[in-house]
């Protein structure tokens, strides 16, 4: 885009509507980064401890740049923590288990998403003791807002794609 940017005339309209294009991309990209950046911080020990759990074959939840900004994040938070509290406290107090103390992600929220493959017969959890559960089938280009939970496998699988 940017190559177009340099064979167009300076005083074009289109120029200045191609560079207000790219300024968008580039801002929407880096807040993108800069929420799973948030969100690796805010629950670090959980997301470290999914990717050591995965099998073999399985894709990575996480680029390997962000995987190594992961564990560097862990090792300053454990470092900081001793230096700053922990060795301040008794010897039987001094060891914490962040795994513990950090909050885990909510996966009973509800997410926007895209239906990118057919599925059928997605068992959906009642939400109140009085419902029962049901199944619905998801049609491809569709859109839903549904529980997490009940739609994390297809989100590995690539069948569904938040938005």
């Amino acid at each position: 885009m940017e190559a177009n940017l340099k064979r167009a005339k300076s005083g074009d309209l289109k120029v200045s509507v191609h560079r207000m294009e790219i300024e968008r991309i580039r801002y929407v990209l880096s807040s993108y980064l800069r929420c799973r950046l948030v969100k690796i911080e805010k629950f670090f020990p959980h997301v470290l401890e999914k990717e050591k759990s995965r099998a073999e074959g399985e894709p990575s939840i996480l680029s390997p740049e962000e995987f190594a900004f992961a564990k560097e994040y862990m090792a300053n938070t454990e470092t900081y923590l001793k230096n700053v509290a922990l060795k301040h406290m008794p010897p039987n107090l001094q060891k914490v288990s962040l795994l513990k103390s950090v909050p885990k992600p909510n996966l009973d929220s509800f997410v926007f998403l895209r239906v990118l493959e057919r599925q059928e017969n997605i068992l959906v959890e009642p939400e109140t003791d009085e419902q029962r559960e049901y199944t619905i089938d998801l049609e491809q280009g569709s859109q839903h807002l549904i529980r997490y939970r009940t739609i994390a496998p297809l989100v590995a699988s690539g069948a569904v794609q938040l938005i």
